[in-house]
């Protein structure tokens, strides 16, 4: 039998409508259907041969760049030589990974902490494990999110996803939410602070558990939450208030690791807390399935008592991509490229809410970037008309970003960090021609 991939839009779009399950329907993104055939670095080609700058990322799983030749070049020389090889076997490449993510972690002011690293296949089984490991290693059950938080789609994840859109019936219990430290909507107004939301961490101890805690788990940026910042001292204070009741602080660095957010390499760093428990995957390996669980080596200990592995975790295919994610990071200084071309792109995002009406707040830091569309600045009410209406006109100018936030009401934007200064100025073009084609219509 002879595979042959047929490149035919239409053709692709009712083979995916007949064979796909219904679950995956819902997270179409355009009303056209797109298929892509080929990308490098920040730009991708659709099947019909034309170019977009790429604001997706593939949902943040690209990091360095689409096709990046560093790092296929070290996925394809693993899998010539060994494809696969099973957690319970020996192998140097996520062994060596392993080293090269724990020495990326803070090691305490008297710099005595070590860390230990347990690959996944993904980022929300890293998170499914990280909550097995806080409930394990304190010996509570209760744990607490974030309103809007999302930590992805297996059963566990979803329990401590924030949004109703991603959560199906039969979540696991034992979980508590508070409210999103949100600067711009959150439930004590504009601009208040972390202090009024550290206090319903208290709260909500005293009250929906049974006050010794497994943990807390916060998104350093909530990525599909809309990119909410956490607010100088919240994390920090969450972390303080959480372990006074037992629990660990879990660092979901899923989208906004790795150097995204420009400042630091990972997003906990900017409020100078030590977590207990770092979850990561997407970029890690730049498209390249994988996830990882980096915990205190204390925290981990317990785990030793009964099995545990994910079968493709350690892939020694996929870690060697993570490897070299991690070498072009530090060569090609991307780290320091999302700090500039993202403070030039928030620039001119801001410029364009200056003088769109439509557009509520601009926000973000690095190359993880929103606008929030509303119908009235002052009532603030999400615009999800409006929205969408953009987001298909972005398309037409060959912008791919997601639409994002409880409401789908915000733009996100979180391309690879190879975007370039020149990309700004296209960037910005393009969403103020989508906005007002909107606005005309």
């Amino acid at each position: 039998m002879t595979m042959k991939t047929v490149w035919d839009l239409q053709a692709t779009a009712a083979r995916r409508d007949r064979y796909y399950a219904a679950s995956q329907k819902k997270f179409v993104p355009f009303k056209e259907p797109m298929v892509f055939r080929r990308g490098e670095m920040q730009y991708l080609w659709d099947v019909e041969g034309r170019k977009y700058t790429d604001l997706l990322g593939m949902n943040v799983c690209i990091s360095v760049g689409h096709s990046h030749p560093k790092v296929v070049g070290a996925a394809v020389a693993q899998a010539q030589e060994l494809t696969h090889c099973t957690t319970m076997f020996y192998h140097p490449v996520p062994a060596h990974l392993a080293e090269e993510l724990a020495a990326t972690m803070p090691k305490g002011p008297e710099g005595d902490v070590e860390w230990v690293v347990h690959f996944t296949n993904s980022g929300s089984e890293a998170v499914d494990l990280a909550l097995a490991m806080a409930r394990g290693y304190t010996g509570n059950l209760d744990v607490l999110a974030l309103r809007t938080a999302y930590h992805g789609p297996t059963s566990a994840a979803q329990s401590v996803t924030g949004i109703s859109g991603w959560r199906h019936p039969g979540m696991p219990g034992n979980v508590a939410f508070v409210p999103e430290p949100n600067q711009y909507r959150g439930i004590f107004g504009e601009n208040v602070g972390a202090a009024p939301y550290l206090d319903e961490i208290e709260r909500t101890i005293a009250t929906a558990t049974t006050e010794r805690v497994a943990g807390i788990i916060v998104e350093s940026i909530q990525g599909y939450g809309g990119i909410i910042e956490m607010p100088r001292g919240y994390m920090s204070g969450a972390a303080e208030r959480i372990r006074a009741a037992g629990g660990l602080y879990i660092a979901d660095e899923v989208q906004s690791g790795f150097g995204r957010t420009g400042a630091h390499m990972w997003g906990f760093e900017a409020d100078g807390v030590m977590p207990d428990i770092v979850v990561m995957a997407k970029g890690i390996s730049n498209g390249f399935p994988l996830g990882a669980v980096v915990a205190r080596r204390e925290v981990a200990a317990p785990m030793a008592e009964k099995f545990m592995f994910h079968t493709y975790g350690a892939n020694p295919t996929s870690c060697a991509a993570g490897r070299a994610v991690l070498q072009v990071l530090a060569e090609d200084r991307m780290q320091e490229n999302a700090r500039k071309v993202g403070g030039a792109l928030l620039a001119r995002l801001q410029d364009l809410q200056s003088r769109h009406a439509a557009i509520g707040d601009v926000r973000g830091r690095g190359l993880m970037l929103a606008i929030e569309m509303v119908k009235d600045r002052k009532t603030k009410e999400p615009d999800e008309a409006t929205t969408s209406a953009v987001f298909e006109a972005c398309r037409e100018a060959g912008l791919i970003l997601s639409k994002s936030g409880p409401h789908r009401s915000c733009l996100r934007m979180v391309p690879p960090m190879c975007l370039s200064m020149t990309d700004v100025e296209v960037v910005a073009e393009g969403i103020d021609r989508a906005i007002r084609s909107v606005a005309a219509a």
